[in-house]
């Protein structure tokens, strides 16, 4: 458990069954200070069950966790660990100052108020009921208050949920800075893009088991898939017929297509196209590569 020990969270051999389904199925893994692993994968996959292991919500059947070189729930570890879960039970009645300064007093040295509304965008609704607003804002507090005593460790299952595009690059841009300050984020998201901009490394999930893990790199690299984009007159049902292309669509002048066999693809479309130009051939992003890898794993 050397490598345990020396990581902010880490799980070594952990196993969960539901009855005669098998959550997790001796998953090991670690996240270091100062990183931000995405934990991706399908509806079932784990990632819920990894977190509640970790935080101590939930008994693993088998196998270890550490939290911060302790026991997950000890106070120990609590004390130095952030949580945003997908819900919270936080009662509607109070207003967002209030829960912050609630949550705040937990802690013996928190963030300041005008830093948590700076970090977590509540400029505007510090005076508000917290069952007044809306679920994007709802998030925002919820965010607030996960990182108000300054956790050396942050838990985010899902944390961009109903937030706007302007809310959402506000809190990658919190996740940044949080992590050059040395603070490890487990993250989940539905939101591949999410993963591809923050992660340091990813592990993906299918039926229990670490199916991939590594860099964003990485992970691209484990899938041949290619795209093709170009400005060319070429018919594109015509290029979709072709045996090496997956898919292909039009944009005004611009053809994008989606393909196993770039080489081949691309000397057929300079062949059949003497005027095309502005070729661009970009490999898989991680969304593509997180369909192909657990399409593999089913």
């Amino acid at each position: 458990m050397q490598q345990a020990q020396s990581a902010a969270v880490a799980w070594h051999a952990v196993r969960k069954r539901y009855g005669r389904v098998t959550a997790l199925d001796g998953i090991d893994l670690d996240v270091r200070a100062g990183e931000l692993l995405a934990l991706l994968g399908p509806n079932g996959a784990g990632k819920s069950t990894a977190i509640a292991i970790a935080l101590g919500l939930k008994p693993a059947d088998g196998g270890e966790a550490r939290v911060l070189g302790h026991v997950p729930g000890a106070m120990e570890a609590r004390r130095d660990c952030g949580v945003m879960l997908q819900s919270a039970g936080l009662p509607e009645s109070l207003k967002v100052r209030e829960l912050l300064e609630l949550t705040r007093s937990y802690y013996s040295a928190p963030r300041s108020v005008d830093d948590c509304i700076a970090m977590a965008g509540l400029g505007g609704v510090m005076d508000r009921r917290y069952g007044r607003l809306s679920g994007g804002e709802q998030r925002r507090v919820q965010f607030a208050l996960a990182i108000c005593g300054k956790p050396r460790l942050l838990f985010l299952d899902e944390p961009t949920t109903g937030l706007d595009h302007e809310a959402r690059g506000a809190l990658w841009a919190t996740l940044r800075r949080m992590v050059g300050e040395g603070c490890a984020i487990v993250l989940t998201t539905h939101y591949l893009e999410e993963a591809e901009a923050l992660a340091d490394r990813v592990a993906v999930l299918a039926g229990g088991r670490i199916v991939a893990f590594g860099s964003v790199q990485q992970i691209r690299a484990r899938v041949s898939q290619r795209r093709i984009r170009c400005v060319s007159a070429l018919d594109a049902a015509r290029v979709g017929a072709w045996p090496e292309v997956r898919s292909v669509c039009r944009d005004g002048e611009r053809i994008e297509i989606v393909t196993d066999e770039a080489e081949t693809v691309v000397r057929q479309l300079l062949f059949e196209d003497s005027d095309l130009s502005q070729l661009e051939v970009q490999r898989a992003g991680l969304a593509e590569a997180f369909v192909e890898i657990t399409r593999e794993a089913a």
